[in-house]
């Protein structure tokens, strides 16, 4: 049963130690740094995220990763000049890093939502992220046995919701939002908007209600806005 609530605290109430959590966002365009800052509150460590990259800056995931409270990443972009706090981890031996590319990634992802067992991609053949992997040659072309990536939790950013759990995003900081949401246990959706049932229309309804499980309400701070929100 969907819940929604304005209390950031109780959206992500529950998150366990050790939990995979996948956490939308392409940089911060679509970031849930809300969210992000309620579980760095909540306290969850040992934590498995699954996002495009590896933070950005001194907030959000960054700020997760800062504190030690993520063990590993899988992420298909963990190096950018902002990107410190990673480094400073990875360097010191205290976080496990999985480089996916980004097409593989999304893959991943959407595969694990639509109950697909695995699949084969021509990406990362012959190369080193497909050591010890299965290979098989299709129509003359060499392809990589690839696994879904399936979530315990899914912190994704929408711009509004109905009180079902439809979700609308808005522009670019759509991006893995969807997938993740159809690919996790439990969705939970921070948006800027409450609308009654039946406001959207089923034609603009980007994530289907099926698949969120909570939702808060947040104004996002100035901040925190970002191209594409």
């Amino acid at each position: 049963m969907l819940h929604i609530t304005d209390d950031i605290a109780e959206a992500v109430d529950g998150i366990p130690d050790g939990a995979t959590v996948m956490i939308g966002g392409f940089g911060t365009a679509g970031q849930p740094v809300e969210l992000i800052d309620a579980l760095i509150a909540q306290g969850a460590t040992g934590l498995t995220v699954v996002n495009n990259n590896a933070g950005n800056g001194d907030v959000g995931l960054a700020e997760l990763i800062r504190l030690g409270r993520v063990r590993k990443i899988v992420c298909s972009f963990p190096r950018q000049k902002d990107s410190w706090h990673f480094d400073a981890r990875y360097l010191a031996g205290e976080i496990e890093l999985e480089v996916v590319p980004q097409g593989n990634l999304a893959e991943r992802i959407r595969a694990a939502g639509a109950g697909i067992g695995a699949f084969f991609t021509p990406t990362g053949y012959g190369t080193l992220l497909a050591e010890g992997k299965e290979t098989r040659r299709i129509d003359g072309r060499d392809y990589v046995l690839e696994y879904p990536i399936r979530g315990d939790f899914a912190l994704v950013k929408a711009l509004r919701a109905d009180r079902v759990g439809n979700l609308v995003y808005r522009k670019t900081a759509r991006n893995f939002g969807p997938i993740m949401a159809a690919a996790a246990t439990t969705t939970i959706a921070q948006v800027s908007e409450i609308v009654d049932t039946g406001a959207i229309d089923p034609e603009n309804v980007i994530t289907p209600g099926i698949y969120v499980d909570r939702v808060v309400r947040v104004t996002p701070a100035p901040a925190h806005e970002e191209v594409g929100q």
